[in-house]
């Protein structure tokens, strides 16, 4: 029997001699989450996702090799460097971590699957994404976006951050921002930034959130990620889901 999914962080190299694992690499950023939630929620989000997600595969049947690889931390947030507190990498040097992380990475796992927290990060991921697998490489990205969220800071992520954090949520703080609808505020949000579009950097509106939503939403994308990951359908832009393009038992083939 294949490993219950663990760590990669705690295994040392002869545990993992001899295996195909599948590996999920969550990937966050440090940036503003409005004045009542911490600079790692996008990190803390995706690591939960990854962590829940791979806890399922083990659960089930003729379960894959699953490791969840350290979360990593940094991404490219430029939108949102008028707020102090934000670190961004960049578009380009993110794109180029995901290449030689994923490089690395897939000399010895079957697969590798960065769990994506932050959507600032989408543009670097799907070209680092599309490199590895023209490479040949089994590489995909899955974005942790759940069933109706607002765009940032709002109830879905203080849901969330309630759930999995809640002495870091400073719930007093939190305050509405602009609730139109993403697209709306795209233009503005590219012709300027995040602090042009809401000086408290909130998107939406964290009133009414609580630690159960957030379960629920958590518990969603976690069951979500597990069927894409089991159905193993990739996208021309590297996306992992959709309808299933393989037989399921496809990630275990590939990660025994």
């Amino acid at each position: 029997m294949p490993p219950e999914p663990a760590p990669l962080a705690g295994a040392t190299w002869p545990e993992l001699t001899d295996r195909r694992p599948l590996v999920l690499l969550p990937l966050g950023s440090c940036e503003q989450h409005g004045p009542h939630l911490p600079l790692d929620t996008d990190a803390a989000v995706a690591g939960a996702v990854a962590e829940r997600s791979a806890a399922r595969l083990a659960d089930a049947d003729d379960t894959p090799d699953v490791l969840v690889a350290p979360v990593q931390p940094y991404g490219a947030s430029g939108e949102h460097e008028g707020f102090a507190g934000t670190v961004s990498l960049g578009q380009a040097a993110l794109e180029l971590l995901v290449v030689e992380l994923g490089r690395s990475l897939l000399r010895w796992a079957g697969r590798l699957l960065v769990v994506n927290g932050h959507g600032g990060n989408v543009e670097a991921l799907s070209r680092a994404v599309a490199l590895l697998r023209y490479e040949g490489r089994d590489a995909a990205w899955w974005p942790c976006v759940p069933s109706g969220s607002d765009a940032h800071a709002g109830r879905a992520e203080t849901s969330m951050m309630l759930r999995l954090r809640p002495a870091a949520v400073r719930t007093g703080r939190a305050a509405a921002g602009p609730t139109d609808p993403i697209e709306r505020l795209l233009p503005r949000l590219r012709a300027s930034s995040v602090r042009a579009v809401s000086p408290s950097g909130v998107l939406g509106d964290p009133a009414g959130a609580h630690a159960a939503e957030g379960e629920r939403l958590l518990a969603g994308m976690a069951e979500r990620l597990a069927a894409d990951a089991d159905g193993w359908h990739v996208g021309e832009d590297g996306r992992l889901g959709g309808r299933a393009a393989q037989p399921a038992r496809a990630v275990r083939e590939a990660t025994r």
